[in-house]
């Protein structure tokens, strides 16, 4: 990229014409193909694996990769644009998982298995943790035969013939128990090397999950308001109470929020990775409160109906409960946030 339009890019995060196309693409076939009754019909275990071959064969899930391998080379914004319109239907697929695990791949020059997995003929898992010996938590777990997870300084993929158990949760998460000393392991780098690629890939999960929490949140601050509309009380809707429509404007304007500084993230982790290291923990934290924020009051102004399983804003509710912890208590991303603005700059002392 020439140096003027960078300049230019670290301070206007509006999108390309090609970009706006990428993501209304996505948003077209994610709102046609994924009504709500499609992820309910995908519960508990949270896969549809019709609606995997189909973004299979849209190249959704090697978008990422380099046209060498397969992929489109697409940057990361713009796979968090799919990861927003993927969050607001709440597909029951893998996609953000399988992504970050095939850019794994690609990174760490195993390239022979790129070809099963932008098929979406094998599901890979990344461990969103290091291995310590015991069993962890694996997100999309309960549907992969593989995973890859960083043991000591060796950057191994574990494959087992069949998923482990699907361990039930609310939120029809595909999780499952992996136990990494089971299985056949496939060294696939080592040392500082395999360390790098496995933070990065991390990194990149986090990216993309906040960017799917955004769409979760602002789908469920667009219900709200919309109910708000319809719903009377005392001869007027409730929407025009300060207390309701208050509390949806927060919403509105931290979703938003969420949306911008995850962008920005992606295109400062992409394009000067030095410069503002902090920004991928802030706009993962940010999407998890924002997130959890906009349902929270979606919940509420639906009064007693909110409360009920049948309802899409309980749904939407679920799920970003469910996304928001799989990594972890997010709010530990603010000592990551610290660690990156701090770490490294002297501490003042007071007289």
């Amino acid at each position: 990229m020439p140096e003027m339009d960078m300049v230019v890019r670290r301070n206007d995060y509006s999108l390309s014409p090609e970009q706006e196309e990428v993501r209304d693409l996505f948003a077209d076939f994610f709102r046609s193909e994924v009504p709500g009754t499609r992820v309910r019909a995908a519960e508990p275990l949270g896969f549809d694996a019709r609606l995997w071959k189909q973004l299979a064969g849209m190249g959704a899930i090697s978008m990422g990769l380099p046209e060498s391998q397969g992929g489109a080379g697409s940057s990361m914004v713009d796979l968090t644009l799919v990861a927003e319109q993927f969050g607001r239907t709440l597909a029951p697929v893998p996609l953000i998982e399988t992504v970050v695990a095939a850019r794994l791949l690609s990174r760490a020059g195993a390239a022979d298995l790129l070809d099963q997995v932008g098929a979406g003929e094998r599901i890979l898992a990344p461990a969103l943790l290091p291995d310590d010996g015991t069993p962890q938590l694996v997100a999309a777990g309960a549907v992969a035969t593989d995973a890859i997870v960083l043991s000591g300084d060796k950057l191994v993929l574990v494959s087992l013939p069949a998923p482990p158990p699907h361990v039930i949760n609310q939120g029809s998460a595909p999780l499952a128990w992996w136990d990494f000393r089971e299985g056949e392991r496939t060294v696939l780098s080592s040392g500082a090397r395999a360390r790098a690629i496995y933070e990065d890939a991390v990194k990149e999960w986090k990216l993309l999950t906040a960017a799917a929490l955004a769409g979760c949140g602002a789908v469920a601050t667009r219900m709200a308001v919309d109910y708000a509309k319809v719903r009377m009380a005392f001869g007027q809707p409730i929407g025009t109470f300060q207390a309701v429509s208050n509390a949806l404007v927060d919403s509105a304007i931290a979703v938003e929020g969420a949306k911008h500084i995850t962008w920005k993230a992606a295109w400062f982790y992409e394009n000067e990775p030095e410069a503002e290291p902090q920004l991928v923990p802030m706009a993962f934290a940010y999407a998890c409160e924002a997130a959890t924020r906009a349902v929270t009051t979606g919940v509420h102004v639906h009064g007693g109906t909110g409360f009920m399983l049948e309802t899409d804003i309980t749904l939407y509710f679920l799920r970003v409960k469910a996304w928001s912890v799989l990594a972890g208590d997010p709010k530990s991303e603010l000592l990551a946030i610290a660690d990156a603005l701090f770490a490294e700059k002297p501490v003042p002392v007071l007289a």
